[in-house]
């Protein structure tokens, strides 16, 4: 074969590569997309009015994602799958954001942290590697991560809307997550970088509560009927 010959081959697989490369880009677009209109819905939870509309938010928000499993279904044809990891990059983006969406309307719901399992069931793809597209633990707890600051603003807008009793929910939920998250060796660099600002939202939170509890108007369910 001749360098020329050779050149040509090189450049038909950086064609071909680069061809897989913009059909990944235009559904993740999509992708980003559709995230930014469940996010914008799920925003007016913070308005004073919103508490009350939480229920109806979360459900149209889970029809929303519909879209999004159709969106990942598409994206799962444009790649080989034994190179998941090659182009990983181009979605791992907003796999992280659509991971936080999804733990944060499995709270709005339940007050509780949705699972990876539950959360990737939400997206439309797997928990295991070996079965193709998957939520992986990092991209997971990115979104949690992503989710605690949401909920760190969530209990600022509470008080604002007179829910005294939200904040304090809100701040024993995050002081667990911040306790599972104490049990982990984080070695993953950006994931270690957002887990230290969970330290700043589990205080921000704490002011909130403090701010509640000597203006007396934060008040333990558990003692409420000792008084």
């Amino acid at each position: 074969m001749s360098v020329t010959e050779m050149f040509a081959d090189i450049q038909g697989f950086l064609s071909a590569d680069q061809d897989i490369r913009e059909d990944i880009r235009k559904v993740v677009q999509q992708l980003e997309q559709a995230a930014r209109e469940i996010l914008t819905l799920l925003q007016s939870v913070h308005q004073p009015t919103g508490f009350k509309e939480i229920p109806t938010k979360c459900a149209k928000a889970r029809e929303m994602f519909c879209t999004v499993r159709t969106h990942m279904a598409d994206l799962k044809t444009k790649f080989p799958a034994e190179q998941y990891y090659r182009f990983q990059e181009h979605w791992r983006f907003v796999l992280q954001r659509l991971a936080f969406l999804a733990t944060f309307v499995g709270y709005l719901e339940s007050e509780a942290l949705v699972t990876r399992e539950e959360a990737a069931k939400i997206i439309g793809i797997e928990v295991v590697r070996e079965e193709g597209f998957h939520l992986g633990v990092e991209d997971y707890l990115a979104g949690v991560l992503i989710m605690a600051s949401e909920l760190s603003r969530l209990a600022v807008n509470s008080v604002t809307a007179g829910d005294y009793s939200r904040p304090l929910r809100i701040s024993n939920f995050i002081n667990e997550l911040d306790s599972g998250f104490r049990l982990l060796n984080l070695k993953n660099d950006p994931l270690r970088k957002r887990y230290d600002g969970l330290k700043y939202d589990v205080k921000k939170i704490e002011e909130v509560v403090y701010d509640l509890s000597i203006r007396g108007l934060s008040k333990e369910p558990d003692n409420a009927g000792d008084k």
